[in-house]
């Protein structure tokens, strides 16, 4: 119940400047490991209800509008200084793809890692069980299935490798 009132005042809060700089604070007392200041736009989805507690967010990391998490079991670790476009998915539940009579096709979770300095672009899903590397970027609009390594660009359905950033790109 305490997830819901919180999350339910952190989604609600008007977008003004001020109202930016606190809502981490709300959306820390609705259950969400929030490791410092950030900057979290929302509103955010969580689903199911109670899967806050698995949610981490690091320092100095900004998360656009409309995000969707979707957390019964595994967490979703976001690392420190990571940007996350609007309407992006973290979705650590899938379902089999064969149908047993009387059993349905069942569900299994997995853990998603974003470690630090990330950009995931708007429009992106990221599926259970990925670890996106360090100083990576994953084009607008990806489908995330694999690992993807550190200081890359990758992008499409499935996301596919496009380049190595370099660590010291000035761009």
């Amino acid at each position: 119940m305490k997830e819901l009132f919180f999350l339910t005042i952190a989604n609600h809060l008007p977008r003004l400047e001020y109202f930016d700089r606190i809502r981490y604070r709300i959306l820390a007392l609705a259950g969400i490991k929030v490791m410092g200041p950030c900057t979290l736009w929302g509103p955010f989805t969580i689903r199911p209800i109670g899967g806050a507690r698995n949610i981490e967010i690091g320092q100095g990391t900004f998360i656009n509008s409309d995000v969707r998490f979707g957390v019964p079991n595994d967490k979703v670790v976001i690392g420190s200084r990571v940007q996350v476009g609007p309407r992006v998915m973290f979705e650590t539940v899938n379902h089999g793809l064969v149908y047993v009579e009387g059993k349905g096709r069942g569900t299994w979770t997995k853990p998603i890692v974003i470690e630090d300095e990330v950009w995931i672009g708007g429009g992106s899903i990221i599926t259970q069980g990925v670890t996106i590397g360090e100083g990576a970027v994953v084009a607008a609009g990806s489908v995330v299935t694999n690992n993807v390594d550190p200081h890359t660009v990758v992008g499409g359905t499935p996301a596919k490798f496009i380049k190595h950033t370099g660590a010291t790109d000035k761009q």
